[in-house]
């Protein structure tokens, strides 16, 4: 299969990225990201997230965020809505895509949200059909497609099983997530190949962690299998709370770097996207998880 000639990055980097950090970020931090992130290019952007601050505080100004970011024509400002009370404060605030999550393993189900698969895609029934009727589009993510913490090797049946689920309820597109970044090309291959069966290859998106140094080879291997969203985070933002020293999300930059290197166009400005990386981690006083942008900020 050729490569794409273009591919997509969904920048999760203000979401998810910054969701797990202790330390308090201002409004106006976020804001900034934000903001710099469409000025690198970035045409779908992830602002926050409408969860209960009780158990997501770092999200619990996601609305004074989308009040504050200077919305540009063509870009999309997404948010995490997990449940209808969500997704009601979602639209208040004026998002225009919200993102639903399941998990592709019973055991992390539980852990994660307290209920079992078949549940967690019972209660999106009521916000899906608030979407519908508010002309909201709607986007699907899988965990731990490739690994569990808990349940150990998932099966890419019970993988597609769940995205297709998610598809029939109205997911435009459905994102497969490595939550523990375990997985590696092969595997990845034949995830997409056994996924497609249900799901068309235009309707998904791969969501890698680079725990084990696999993520950059994972998303090559899916753009092989036709794929051509990626999920991903400036400055590699953002760690897996269930994988002991996981560094979390695949960073933009390096993912932009591979994109390059394949002659597939992204429309994004690697000198802005290093600049607004470098930014954050400023504020927030940790290294860059960037090896791009460490090996183009130290020359």
């Amino acid at each position: 299969m050729d490569l794409p000639q273009s591919v997509r990055l969904v920048e999760v980097g203000p979401r998810d990225g910054l969701q797990n950090e202790k330390q308090p970020i201002s409004i106006a931090d976020k804001v900034r990201l934000v903001d710099d992130l469409t000025a690198a290019g970035l045409r779908y952007i992830e602002v926050g997230s409408f969860v209960s601050p009780k158990w997501v505080p770092q999200m619990a100004g996601s609305a004074e965020v989308f009040a504050g970011i200077q919305r540009q024509p063509g870009v999309t400002y997404a948010a995490l809505t997990p449940n209808l009370k969500g997704f009601e404060a979602a639209l208040e605030a004026g998002v225009e895509e919200v993102a639903v999550f399941a998990a592709a393993s019973e055991a992390f189900s539980q852990k994660n949200i307290n209920c079992s698969i078949g549940e967690s895609l019972q209660r999106f029934a009521p916000l899906m059909e608030a979407a519908k009727a508010s002309n909201v589009r709607v986007r699907g993510y899988v965990s731990c497609v490739l690994g569990c913490p808990y349940d150990g090797e998932i099966a890419p049946a019970q993988v597609a099983s769940v995205a297709r689920e998610l598809h029939a309820m109205g997911c435009y597109e459905v994102s497969l997530g490595d939550t523990i970044g375990t997985g590696t090309a092969g595997k990845t291959r034949t995830l997409f190949e056994v996924v497609a069966r249900d799901v068309p290859r235009e309707r998904l998106a791969g969501h890698f962690h680079d725990t084990y140094g696999q993520a950059l080879a994972n998303i090559y291997a899916s753009l092989l299998e036709g794929i051509s969203v990626f999920d991903s985070s400036v400055a590699g933002l953002g760690g897996c709370p269930y994988a002991k020293g996981a560094t979390g999300n695949v960073a933009s930059e390096d993912v932009l770097y591979l994109l390059q290197g394949l002659g597939i166009d992204t429309g994004i400005d690697m000198d802005k996207l290093i600049a607004a990386g470098q930014r954050i981690c400023e504020v927030l006083g940790k290294a860059n998880g960037s090896r791009v942008a460490r090996a183009r900020l130290s020359r």
